[in-house]
């Protein structure tokens, strides 16, 4: 069963695919309210139709009232360990945030969509892809109504906040992106696309949990 993106809740709304994510939901012609939990006021996504925001320092202080009544909830939270300081503080971003809305979303009707990573395994010998793959597993464990996971590979646009190697990478693609074919599972996306996939499955999607990997999102034009 399907169902329209009426009420959305978005975390991670300030990132990269999080903008994105909230610039589409707002044209959306289903989509009467969007709310944004952030940690400061936004002044791009107040100018959004539809977007109101929900301001808290501590994401882990929201509750079953924040969430309530929400046909969708996304998450595009998410960090490096560079960014983040340390493993510790990585994994609090990574895992434990999303599982906490992911806990406060249990036996209601809310779809819950969330942006993981390609390679995401929860015995992988890499710490990053060892912490996405566990949060699938989780998820997956929970009694949610359908859920859905977007693993993309390294992600095109223009950040908010510096990642010099992420930008370099960047440079270095679009030099030679002509010679990369669709079919590449590694082939980099654009926030746009993964935003786009994600709405779309949250309108489409009738599995009660579906992952769509990079492949998939690179379809999306």
């Amino acid at each position: 069963m399907t169902k329209s993106i009426e009420n959305a809740i978005v975390i991670g709304a300030t990132g990269l695919v999080g903008r994105e994510l909230v610039r589409q939901l707002s044209l959306n012609q289903g989509c009467k309210n969007i709310t944004a939990v952030v940690r400061r006021r936004d002044s791009e996504l107040n100018s959004l139709k539809k977007v109101q925001q929900l301001v808290t320092n501590d994401f882990l202080t929201l509750n079953l009232d924040d969430v309530k009544d929400y046909s969708h909830a996304f998450s595009c939270l998410g960090s490096t360990i560079k960014k983040a300081g340390s493993k510790e503080n990585f994994y609090h971003i990574d895992f434990t945030i999303n599982a906490h809305l992911a806990n406060l979303l249990e036996h209601t009707e809310t779809h819950y969509l969330i942006v993981s990573a390609l390679g995401a395994q929860p015995n992988s010998l890499f710490f990053y892809n060892r912490v996405k793959g566990e949060l699938e597993y989780y998820l997956k464990s929970l009694k949610l109504d359908k859920v859905s996971i977007f693993r993309p590979s390294l992600l095109l646009g223009d950040r908010t906040e510096a990642r010099p190697a992420e930008e370099a990478t960047q440079k270095l693609y679009k030099r030679f992106s002509h010679l990369v074919p669709d079919s590449f599972k590694f082939k980099p996306v654009t926030a746009e696309q993964v935003a786009h996939t994600m709405v779309e499955a949250a309108q489409t999607q009738t599995e009660k949990f579906e992952i769509y990997d990079n492949l998939r999102i690179l379809k999306t034009k």
